[in-house]
């Protein structure tokens, strides 16, 4: 049976383009808001575009933060696309206004500092070995429009404490201006700045190896 995945309907993001392309690489996908089908999915998609704040409000809306938050405290997979991505950190800044993120990753999504913001068009990533979104993949250009980003990633540098250390997350950067995270892999949680579901044959490929590690 094809895996099942919800894509999130809470009013931000290209969600026709992400159901077509998801359904495209093999997932039987819905597009609901419904909580229970959300959290019964073997994947979830978080998409967004626009601001972080608006996008925060319209998941609080309908109950996303628990939705998150539920799934990934039982180790179910969920997939972040852009703001989808940026949400799941502790906070945004937009024009000097904070709001407060899901909080899944310490660390601040603010302004990119480059000459020409947004960043839009095809550029290339850093994945890290080991990575399962990118195999294959190192290679390739993803498509970007954003202009915010997160340009650390805090969780990456701090050791894992304890006899059995948790692995530590696999981030890929890109630059624009300088380094901004362009995605990451933290056991069921993934995301990624760009948007893979507008990025060709390379986005279908990572979709596909997001979609195959659901089985």
């Amino acid at each position: 049976m094809s895996p099942r995945v919800v894509v999130l309907d809470y009013g931000f993001g290209n969600v026709r383009s992400a159901v077509r392309a998801l359904a495209r690489v093999g997932a039987d996908v819905v597009l609901t808001a419904d909580k229970k089908a959300a959290l019964d999915a073997d994947g979830l998609v978080v998409p967004g575009v626009g601001a972080f704040a608006a996008c925060m409000a319209g998941l609080r809306a309908v109950g996303g933060e628990q939705i998150v938050d539920r799934r990934l405290a039982g180790g179910r997979p969920v997939l972040g696309i852009c703001v989808g991505m940026q949400v799941m950190f502790s906070e945004g800044v937009e024009h000097g206004v904070r709001a407060d993120g899901l909080g899944e990753w310490p660390g601040v999504v603010d302004r990119l500092e480059a000459d020409v913001v947004p960043h839009m068009g095809w550029s290339p990533v850093q994945p890290p070995a080991g990575s399962v979104l990118f195999e294959g993949l190192a290679d390739e250009r993803f498509y970007f429009v954003h202009s915010y980003a997160a340009r650390t990633f805090p969780l990456a540098d701090e050791p894992s404490a304890g006899e059995h250390p948790l692995p530590q997350p696999l981030v890929t950067w890109s630059e624009h201006g300088g380094r901004f995270v362009a995605a990451v892999e933290n056991g069921p949680l993934a995301a990624t700045q760009f948007h893979p579901e507008k990025s060709g044959d390379a986005g279908a490929q990572l979709l596909s190896h997001w979609v195959g590690s659901l089985r």
